[in-house]
């Protein structure tokens, strides 16, 4: 069965950065499209990034310059790099893929 796992998730100042994986397994990854979603307290769940299996990427306009999104199709892999961090980043981060969801790794992100 699917399984996404997220880690790298943390607490961070303003300005910082961190870098989140999930490990994919259970379906054919290099032929997927694989999402960055997340949610903060009280908001929907909301797109963040998403890279193709051609390597096509989109970014929802709050971290376009700040977030790129990556893959590495030999580790079955999909990355979150985030830079200059801001307080309204602050939310859990999960992995998507068709139907399924990791467990979310938080992201806390101090003023």
């Amino acid at each position: 069965q699917v399984q996404l796992v997220e880690s790298g998730g943390g607490l961070v100042q303003a300005g910082g950065s961190l870098r989140l994986s999930c490990a994919a397994s259970g379906f054919i990854f290099s032929i997927s499209t694989m999402r960055w979603y997340r949610q903060a307290p009280g908001k929907q769940r909301e797109l963040v990034a998403y890279v193709s299996s051609g390597g096509s990427t989109m970014y929802v306009d709050s971290v376009k310059d700040r977030f790129i999104i990556s893959r590495d199709n030999a580790k079955n892999t999909v990355y979150l790099q985030m830079n200059s961090l801001k307080p309204e980043d602050t939310a859990v981060y999960y992995c998507n893929y068709y139907t399924n969801w990791g467990q979310g790794t938080q992201v806390t992100v101090s003023s």
